[in-house]
């Protein structure tokens, strides 16, 4: 934890615990500046003109006030290619930048992970689990407010935790609970900062505790669970508790953040920075040039045949580090031309994946056979080596097999009904590396009679073609998906998450089932890993995606920023410590990113 004096700060948590749920003012408080951009946000909505009126009268109180020191102060602008989908309501979005956001930034979760992945405190100061390990009660600091001046309080916990087991509300991670007793019996509010939780015992229990974002009582209490998700709350109007405060959202262009003058002296304080810019820019040859010119400061993601042009860079330094995502093609089984799995592994057979991700990653990272990625400790990389290797003829052979065959010369397969084997290959707007694969692909199985047609769609529409289970509108959609240090792939794969948000694939495999419902049950990791191969196996044959390959992270860093730690934990981990020297401060000419 930091040290730099801003005693003040302490000062007014203390006024505040001492005023109850409004907060004191700032006796003694340290400068610091409002930017009133927050006041036009959510004009015409009556929810949003209420909050938004509530953030400035809370944070108004730091008004015309300056930072305690030049160590605080500027602006880190970070580019990347999607928008913010969902923005900050945790309960239900599916996205990764939204997830970080809501943990790091504007939110704030129970318990963190450090660098050796144990859970370390943040809004919960502890906790203890029984021995018999069916409840954990939670100690929650009583420091915390939400950034409209009402304290976070075990109310906000116990609703955040009934909401998401609420089937209603459609939280995506629905497995995180599968072993948690839901409804009202499973959360009970000991006081006003203690809860209790209550589960079966399990694997890695504590793991949905350091992704699921606390959400504010007083403010969602009476939307109903099935109305969450179209509530302005999540894009429009967001109110957190983190260590930044939102200001501004302008749709597939940026999200603007400010430091919150009120977060806990406990945690750090304010953090360094004034602001921070969230800019969307949909074209990776841009985002490049932008940060190699310095109109951003951070650039996510850059493809691999951008790395060496960061690495020449001098202001900038380019960081690579191991991640927990895989990349892949999943098929939708629900239509007629994918739901035979002989056809799902031709089309993988019939694909040069050594080939192609050599070429697209160029040694940051390695060809994936199935979802355990290697940073897990039952990841083992002989598994499906041999059965999904590049072979066009055995992948003619099964699809002829299947009942696919060239029944008119024109050099695609039909099957007896005369439906041709025509599949759309999706990928998101932006993004050179899928669309890489869409095109490469379309070439390969050509070769073997198979039609594949690349279509390229916006991303937040994209997710909502695949998460929606009324539309589905997919054959086949190149994307990524981020797993979870408890790797639990239910959600994905199981029966009984057919129409669930994640159930792109439409898996209904009864082995599969099996195995997903006892590997979470085995604590102990020597015993898991035999049940953990049977399953790996089980997935090869099923092939519900085509996975392509485990990418190393890459991202872009300005040098003039200071305490930038980036990991397999995330990006925006350390965005409290983000710090600009004022020498290194610049003032940029767009209006978006402000004064630096």
């Amino acid at each position: 934890m930091r040290t730099h004096g801003y005693l003040a700060v302490a000062t007014v948590a203390a006024v505040v615990v001492a005023c109850g749920d409004e907060g004191g003012a700032p006796m003694g408080a340290v400068p610091w500046r409002l930017d009133r951009t927050l006041l036009e946000q959510g004009r015409g909505i009556p929810f949003c003109e209420k909050v938004t009126a509530d953030v400035e009268a809370f944070l108004s109180r730091w008004d015309g006030t300056e930072p305690p020191s030049d160590d605080y102060g500027g602006t880190v602008v970070v580019g990347t290619i999607g928008e913010i989908a969902d923005g900050m309501n945790g309960f239900v979005s599916s996205d990764y930048s939204a997830s970080q956001h809501q943990s790091f930034v504007n939110g704030m979760t129970l318990l963190h992970y450090d660098a050796e992945l144990n859970p370390v405190p943040y809004l919960a100061e502890s906790w203890e689990v029984n021995d018999a390990k069916t409840e954990i009660v939670f100690h929650l600091r009583d420091d915390v407010f939400w950034h409209d001046g009402v304290r976070t309080d075990a109310y906000d916990v116990a609703f955040t935790y009934r909401r998401a087991t609420d089937p209603r509300t459609g939280f995506p991670n629905s497995t995180f609970w599968t072993y948690y007793d839901r409804g009202e019996n499973g959360v009970e509010v000991v006081d006003s900062f203690t809860v209790r939780v209550r589960m079966q015992p399990h694997a890695e229990f504590m793991d949905p505790w350091r992704t699921t974002t606390i959400m504010p009582r007083h403010l969602l209490e009476d939307v109903p669970p099935e109305e969450l998700k179209q509530h302005p709350y999540g894009s429009v109007c967001p109110v957190g508790n983190g260590p930044f405060v939102f200001i501004d959202h302008r749709q597939d262009a940026s999200w603007t953040f400010q430091a919150n003058p009120a977060f806990p002296e406990g945690l750090g304080g304010r953090p360094y920075l004034d602001r921070y810019v969230y800019r969307v820019i949909p074209e990776q040859t841009t985002l490049l040039s932008e940060v190699l010119t310095g109109n951003i400061d951070i650039y996510l993601a850059p493809r691999p045949d951008q790395a060496q042009r960061v690495i020449d860079a001098p202001n900038l330094e380019l960081l690579a580090y191991p991640w927990r995502s895989y990349v892949y093609v999943g098929w939708n089984s629900r239509r007629p031309q994918l739901a035979d799995a002989r056809v799902r592994r031709a089309i993988t057979r019939a694909t040069n994946r050594e080939e192609i991700v050599q070429a697209i990653l160029q040694g940051y990272g390695r060809v994936a056979n199935t979802s355990v990625p290697p940073f897990h400790w039952a990841y083992d990389p002989e598994i499906g080596r041999e059965e999904l290797s590049y072979d066009p003829d055995a992948a003619r052979r099964s699809l002829a097999e299947a009942g696919w065959v060239d029944r008119d010369g024109d050099g695609v397969r039909e099957n007896a009904e005369g439906l041709p084997l025509s599949i759309t290959l999706k990928y998101n707007q932006g993004n050179q590396q899928r669309q890489d694969i869409a095109e490469i692909m379309q070439s390969q199985l050509a070769q073997v009679g198979i039609e594949a047609r690349p279509q390229v769609v916006e991303w937040a529409t994209l997710l909502n073609q695949l998460s929606d289970p009324a539309q589905r509108d997919f054959d086949g959609v190149v994307i990524a998906w981020i797993v979870e240090f408890k790797l639990d792939d239910t959600d994905l794969f199981h029966s009984s998450k057919y129409d669930a948000p994640y159930g792109y694939s439409g898996t209904r495999n009864p082995v599969l089932d099996r195995y997903l419902d006892t590997l979470p049950l085995i604590a102990d990791r020597e015993d898991a890993i035999p049940v953990w191969r049977a399953y790996q196996e089980a997935l090869l044959e099923e092939q519900p995606y085509t996975f392509f390959y485990f990418p190393d992270r890459l991202d872009a860093v300005n040098r003039r920023i200071e305490g930038v730690t980036m990991d397999a934990r995330g990006e925006w981990l350390s965005i409290r410590e983000w710090r600009i020297p004022p020498e290194r401060r610049i003032r940029r000419a767009s209006a978006a990113a402000g004064v630096h």
